[in-house]
């Protein structure tokens, strides 16, 4: 099964209710643009960091329109020194490539070695939107639903203010 219908599946099994739209494919938050007068929430970027050892993973979910300081945000976590996390990290640890990675990725990481970190002001009640594992797609999604995704996925979605 592709990594995009593993997100359909747990969300239909759950009972989720979800919408899909089908776009462009998207690699950076500034293309977005492509999808946000169509999708309604918040939609966000989603970076996927390491430390400095390599030995710890970081999925940090923040809206579009914010700029991510990686030193605040490592005092923030305890962390040591943070940078993007490569390529082959990213298809190793989550099975995915660059501009695909979101929250759903999750539901790739066997051996839980992901810490997903979320920006307080995208739980802020609206709909959120992210990619079901591929780029050419956005996933328009409540709260509540997504809430209960980590929940099924055994994941908590510790917040940092960015």
């Amino acid at each position: 099964m592709n990594n995009e219908n593993k997100v359909y599946n747990v969300l239909n099994e759950l009972d989720i209710v979800y919408e899909v739209f089908e776009h462009e494919p998207i690699y950076t938050a500034e293309q977005l643009k492509i999808i946000k007068d169509i999708v309604k929430g918040n939609h966000c970027k989603n970076l996927f960091l390491r430390n400095s050892k390599g030995d710890k993973y970081y999925l940090v979910v923040v809206r579009d329109d914010k700029g991510v300081d990686l030193r605040d945000l490592r005092d923030q976590i305890g962390s040591s020194r943070l940078s993007f996390a490569s390529p082959e990290r990213l298809y190793n640890t989550l099975g995915l490539t660059p501009g695909s990675v979101n929250p759903f990725s999750i539901i790739n990481d066997k051996n839980k070695e992901v810490q997903l970190y979320i920006d307080k002001d995208v739980l802020d009640g609206q709909n959120l939107n992210f990619h079901p594992n591929v780029n050419t797609k956005m996933v328009n999604i409540e709260l509540e639903g997504f809430k209960k995704f980590l929940d099924h996925m055994n994941y908590k979605a510790i917040p940092v203010e960015i």
